[in-house]
This record gives structure tokens, C-alpha cells and sequence, in this order.
């Protein structure tokens, strides 16, 4: 990685496929506007030299809470080039939440929707924060504007390997969200290796559907793309029916199981629809192995899932080339070490549940202005402890079987959640479900199961209790069976079961 002499910023890398390819296509919007690899290379030097020419300094956070947009890329890719600290936050985020983060990262910028003023301009004063600019959905706002007199002058800001280059929050679902420290380096080594091992080249077209606020759409899916030289159809956000029309002019395409169950629904996803498609990649939440099943009888493709997580990026895959097992997130990535310790730290064997650990130059540098926290989940050798449970198999394909929040330990026994949930999802009539644990006045925590019944089909808790028992030993049978028409998730789609746990707490008293 001694590139550009010795300049470790990961626009550089980016920029080396750039320079040949400026007159090629990067993306194709919804409304057919094409952007050429020079268009975005211009208007994120602008926009660079804009935000240094109002006070931002390398090294700086650019808190950016704006709708998906070509712009909103370049902004992203401006942040790099200018050696600035790119702060994205999920566009749900409310008022309390945003004060938070903005007291926390302390940036010298604030980037946001101009319907969001009101909300945010308050908190911009109150923290004296230098600089407030808005950037809409269209592409408009007082950003774009007030940079088109900024000449779009080269801009490459030396970085070091260990530079931030990102700054992520955890999604907080205990306790106040860790600001999670990325680097040029961290990011450039996993976006490489996912390169090569999913097998992007120049010719791939990417049909891109996720946010861009989120590890999944802004350093996974970008950086395939950017790294290899490939183009995009861009969607600001998923939608079924526009997905399945720009599938035929694409190769692959990244998206949350969520997506795949939504075109598993239109009776317009053909096989054909998807002949030209060269790789579905599937992250962020489970997979069920009843949608993979699913999606491979009716296209003929078998779904690659893979694991990551904020603080790694991405950690294993299932082979391009090579079995893809459901219900597994497939095997380590090269230069990614993954393995699975008891509570002591003790290196268990194949077939033991424990906490996966894992280390590689995926791996971020700290927890932003948490000393003691990074040293708590980062061992003496380097390895970080996810706060995952999960099992390797003979063949070396990693499970994830849980949250080590999520692990239930009813009358003194542990209880791992996908395994009650993969009982119950082979219960005819139900779609999906979660499983949770709440307070129990006899066994500290009992057995909750959260089901979505599918469409037309009335269950009753006896019949679900009834049919897990025997399947299951006695004490991880569920203890109580609630109804609700969706399970509630994030913009990434996974089941948040904070939320359920607190809204069944009082269930068993």
C-alpha cells in the first residue's frame, strides 16, 4: 500500500482507477441522469476545497445527516480527499439523538436536509459549532450553491495508514452509542479484499439500493465499485418494482434480506428478470434458509451471505466459487483472522458456541474518546471480541447464533436465540420470528417468542408452545407466544429486539 508517495488516503486509491476512466459512466440515477467518473471527481474536489475554505482543517468531523444523492457521494468523497473525518447519521435520527452525536464528534461542519433546520440549527448554536450547510435530495442546498465559485482545483490531503477517515456510531441498543474510529487503511484493505474475492471487475454494474450512512451501502458497495472501476444504477432508496426493472442492466447486486424477501413478493421477479446477474450478495441481518431456498428455486441463484459489523467492516463470505451453505456467513476473508473463545479468553474447538473474536487490518483503531472500552474489547493479541456468539464448523464456515446481549440464560442455563427461532420458523404458518428474553420472577429470564404469522393464517400460543415441544429441550421451549403483524427494524433491516424486550419487560409479572 506504498502508493502516491507514501500518501496512505484512500481517495488516492480511488483515484489511480479514476484517472484512466474519466469519460466512463459511474451511475445511472432513478431519473436516467448519468454521472461520468469525471463529473464526480470534479465536484468532490470542489466541494473539498469549499469546506477547507470555510475553516475545516484535516482531521476534522463533517457530521452529514442528508437524503441518499449523487451529491451526497462526492460529499463523501470530498471528506477524503480534503484528510476530513467523514460523520454520517442515519436520516431517522431525532433531535435528542442528534445532540448527542454532534456534543460527541464534535465537528466543524454540520451537512443537512434543509427540512431538518429547525430541528438542527438549535443544537448547531447551542454547541458553537462553526459552520451549518444543507444538502437536499435533488442536489440542491446552501452546499452545492455556495461551492459553485470554489474552483475545482486537484485536492489530496496526505494521510497516514492509522488516519480516521470515518467516524461511525454504534446503533446503541445498550447503553449511549460508541463512536467507532475507521481508518484509510482499514477501509482500503477489506474494500481490496472484497474486490477480489467477489470478483469485480470494470464490467460489473452494481444496482445499489442502500443507504449511504451505513458500513453495507457506503463502504462495501462503494468501494467494490470504486476499487474496480465498475459503474452503479442508483436507487435513493429500495423499491421493488424500480429494482426489478434495473436488474436487467445490471450484474450484481448488494442488498439486506429484507430487499430479497420484497422481490420474492412480485410476481414480476422472474428468473428472467435476473439471467443477467452474475451475484446476489446478502449482510447486515440473517438470512433465512427458507428465503434462500426460495430465491434459488425461482432465479436459479444461491444468495452469498456475509458478516461484518461497524466496528470491521466485513469479516467472512461465502466462496464466489464454491459452496455457499445457508445459514452460515461462510468462511474468513483473507487476512482476517476469526476465532471462538469461552469467557476466559480459551481458544474453543469446532462445534463449540463461544464469542468470536477477530483481527486483521479490517479491524478499526478505537473507540472514539473511549480508552478503556477499546482496551476492554480489543485483546492483548489483537483480537477484538465482536460481541457475537458463534460456531465454527469442520469445514471452517462461521454461524453467527446470536448477540451476546441477545443470549438468554433462563434458570441458570444459556439459550441462544437462532436456535428456538429456527424451530419456530418451520412451523407452517409462521413468517418469521424473535425470540427474546424477558424478567421472570423463577427463572430471572423466560423465553418470549415474537411471531409474524403469514398472510391469512391464525395461530394460537398453545399450538406454537405445543409444536417447539419436543424439539427442543424443556427449558428453551417458549414460556409465552405474542403476535405482531412486522417485527420492528432499522433502516438496515435488523430485528430490534431492545425494543421488544422492552415492550414485553412487564410480561410475566
Amino acid at each position: 500500500m506504498n502508493v502516491n508517495g507514501h500518501n496512505y488516503n484512500l481517495y488516492a486509491q480511488f483515484n489511480k482507477v479514476f484517472e484512466p476512466r474519466l469519460s466512463k459512466v459511474l451511475l445511472v440515477t432513478q431519473a436516467g441522469e448519468e454521472y461520468s467518473y469525471a463529473d464526480v471527481d470534479s465536484e468532490s474536489a470542489r466541494l473539498a476545497q469549499f469546506l477547507a475554505k470555510s475553516g475545516a482543517k484535516p482531521g476534522d468531523r463533517i457530521s452529514v445527516q442528508v437524503n441518499k444523492s449523487p451529491e451526497a457521494l462526492c460529499l463523501y468523497l470530498a471528506c477524503l480527499r480534503g484528510g476530513f473525518v467523514f460523520h454520517p447519521l442515519n436520516t431517522g435520527y431525532q433531535s435528542g439523538e442528534l445532540e448527542y452525536f454532534f456534543a460527541n464528534a464534535e465537528p466543524a461542519v454540520v451537512i443537512c436536509d434543509s427540512e431538518s433546520l429547525p430541528i438542527i440549527e438549535p443544537l448547531v448554536s447551542k454547541l458553537t459549532i462553526p459552520n451549518i450547510f444543507t444538502l437536499d435530495g435533488d442536489g440542491s442546498g446552501t452546499l452545492v450553491e455556495r461551492s459553485r465559485t470554489t474552483v475545482d482545483d486537484y485536492v489530496m490531503v496526505q494521510r497516514e495508514k492509522d488516519d480516521m477517515a470515518c467516524l461511525l456510531y454504534s446503533s446503541g441498543t445498550t447503553g449511549q452509542p460508541k463512536g467507532i474510529v475507521l481508518t484509510h487503511s482499514n477501509l482500503y484493505e477489506n474494500a481490496c479484499t472484497l474486490v477480489e474475492t467477489w470478483g469485480f471487475t470494470e464490467d460489473d454494474v452494481l444496482l445499489h439500493a442502500l443507504p449511504i450512512f451505513h458500513v453495507h451501502g457506503l463502504f462495501v458497495a462503494l468501494g467494490c465499485v470504486l476499487l474496480s472501476g465498475a459503474s452503479m444504477r442508483w436507487l435513493p432508496t429500495f423499491n421493488a418494482s424500480e429494482a426489478i426493472k434495473l436488474l436487467t442492466e445490471c450484474t450484481t447486486m448488494m442488498g439486506v434480506p429484507t430487499y430479497y424477501t420484497r422481490l420474492l413478493a412480485s410476481e414480476d421477479f422472474t428468473r428472467e428478470m435476473s439471467a443477467h446477474i452474475r451475484l446476489f450478495v446478502s449482510g447486515s441481518a440473517p438470512l433465512l434458509e427458507d428465503t434462500f431456498y426460495e430465491f434459488e428455486n425461482r432465479t436459479g441463484h444461491r444468495i452469498l451471505e456475509r458478516y461484518g459489523m461497524t466496528e470491521t467492516n466485513m469479516n467472512t463470505s461465502n466462496p464466489l466459487n464454491g459452496e455457499r451453505k445457508p445459514g452460515t456467513v461462510g468462511l474468513p476473508l483473507p487476512g482476517v483472522e476469526v476465532r471462538v473463545c469461552d469467557d476466559d479468553g480459551n481458544v474453543l474447538a469446532n462445534s463449540e458456541i463461544g464469542n468470536l473474536q477477530v483481527r486483521g487490518g479490517n479491524v478499526f483503531r478505537e473507540y472514539w474518546k473511549l480508552p478503556d472500552k477499546t482496551a476492554q474489547d480489543k485483546a492483548d493479541d489483537g483480537f477484538f471480541n465482536t460481541g457475537d456468539k458463534g460456531v465454527i464448523d469442520e469445514d471452517g464456515y462461521v454461524s453467527i447464533v446470536g448477540r451476546s446481549k441477545d443470549m438468554i440464560i433462563s434458570g441458570g442455563l444459556n439459550i441462544y436465540p437462532i436456535e428456538v427461532e429456527s424451530i419456530l420458523n418451520d412451523i407452517a404458518g409462521i413468517k418469521e420470528t424473535a425470540v427474546i428474553g424477558v424478567p421472570h420472577t423463577d427463572f430471572g429470564e423466560g423465553v418470549v417468542a415474537v411471531v409474524v404469522s403469514s398472510e391469512g393464517v391464525t395461530l394460537e400460543e398453545s399450538q406454537v408452545i405445543r409444536e417447539t415441544k419436543g424439539k427442543l429441550a424443556n427449558f428453551k421451549v417458549p414460556k409465552r407466544v405474542v403476535f405482531l403483524e412486522a417485527l420492528p427494524r432499522n433502516t438496515m433491516g435488523k430485528v430490534q429486539k431492545n425494543l421488544l424486550r422492552d415492550d414485553y419487560q412487564n410480561l410475566f409479572e
